[in-house]
């Protein structure tokens, strides 16, 4: 179906479950899981479940790869709440700049949460909103309950949709054909226009003043 799917299908019950969480965890936690495709990873994990028959696999995958996300959540905001100034702040910086990291921290303290719950059906913005969060000073337990949230609907609506979409798809290939390019073009173009922006940015000098609390 993809490649994902083909090398998860190839893998052991323990290997499937081994990529899976890893991928999950790099892609939320640090800036480099800008790469990983964890979007179309969960939902092909779904789909190799479905051919073996293991729902109930499929179902705890879930709750894993849930806790996994949130966990690798806090670990980016507390990167970005220790290092983040740097890894966010640059000098002549179009997005990422002390006066915008000053206006995030008040936009998430005010409406953040809905935004943080997003971030996670968008590739490149999944890996960052952590980092920005803790850069910016969000509240630390309304980060970790909007986390939360985006996590309980982000892992199980992809898991269980390639598990129980499965049948669906092998019925009718035009719409699987449909499925597998529409998720991989997406994943692609976000992926890659974030990691275009990102490097653009990265390229200006720290900015090293302080952003008043």
């Amino acid at each position: 179906m993809t490649l994902a799917t083909g090398v998860l299908d190839s893998a052991g019950p323990l290997l499937v479950w081994a990529i899976v969480l890893g991928f999950v965890f790099v892609e939320c936690a640090f800036i480099f899981g800008l790469f990983l495709p964890g979007d179309t990873l969960l939902f092909a994990a779904g789909v190799v479940l479905a051919q073996q028959g293991a729902e109930g696999q499929a179902w705890a995958l879930c709750v894993a790869a849930t806790v996994t996300a949130v966990a690798a959540n806090q670990v980016g905001y507390f990167i970005g709440a220790k290092t983040g100034h740097a890894i966010i702040t640059r000098k002549g910086g179009r997005v990422l700049n002390a006066a915008n990291l000053a206006k995030a921290r008040d936009f998430l303290d005010r409406r953040g949460f809905w935004a943080v719950v997003l971030a996670r059906w968008l590739p490149w913005v999944r890996t960052l909103a952590p980092l920005i969060a803790g850069a910016a000073k969000m509240d630390a337990r309304k980060f970790a309950t909007a986390t939360t949230v985006g996590a309980l609907a982000w892992v199980p609506t992809l898991v269980l949709l390639g598990y129980y979409a499965a049948g669906l798809l092998d019925r009718i290939p035009w719409l699987q054909t449909a499925v597998v390019v529409g998720s991989v073009a997406f994943f692609v173009l976000g992926t890659g226009w974030g990691i275009w922006k990102y490097r653009q940015e990265m390229r200006k000098p720290v900015d090293t003043i302080s952003v008043t609390e």
